[in-house]
């Protein structure tokens, strides 16, 4: 069976970075199961795995505009630190969710502190990279109507209700 849309599509996985740098992978664990064609993984990877089927391999690079996007300055914000229920504890690297202005949820990052000032980045953490997989095709299905209605798969490698 081929890899298109609405098919159940489950993958072994190296992620890395230009520099060889392991950013994420599935070894040593399940694999990923996602729903193919409904924006469940990156458009670049997404449309690299098109047509494929069980047992194939591919090494791919997904530029920045087919990944996470580029980085975007204008997403970094400085916010003043009494906005912070616990500004004392806050740290470089922690992650806080919060709404844009028109109610979507948004995680950011915090990047910066001063005694006044918490800068905050709203990009995602791999924005702006080139990313490299390396993939193995586990298995190809036709997803269910219920997987459909929900947006995600169920049993082994998804979502478990």
């Amino acid at each position: 069976m081929q890899i298109s849309v609405h098919k159940v599509v489950t993958i072994d996985y190296t992620l890395t970075d230009d520099q060889g740098n392991v950013i994420d992978s599935s070894k040593g664990g399940d694999p990923l199961a996602y729903i193919h064609g409904i924006g469940n993984i990156i458009p670049g990877l997404e449309s690299a795995l098109e047509g494929k089927k069980a047992g194939d391999a591919l090494k791919v690079s997904i530029p920045p505009q087919e990944g996470y996007g580029e980085r975007d300055d204008s997403m970094m914000q400085e916010v003043p630190r009494q906005m912070f229920e616990t500004p004392e504890e806050i740290q470089v690297g922690m992650q806080f969710h919060t709404m844009t202005e028109n109610g979507q949820p948004m995680v950011v990052t915090v990047v910066e502190t001063s005694p006044e000032t918490i800068t905050v980045d709203a990009n995602h953490p791999l924005a702006g990279q080139t990313l490299n997989f390396d993939v193995t095709i586990v298995g190809v299905r036709d997803a269910t109507a219920e997987e459909l209605e929900h947006g995600h798969v169920h049993g082994a490698g998804g979502h478990h209700h």
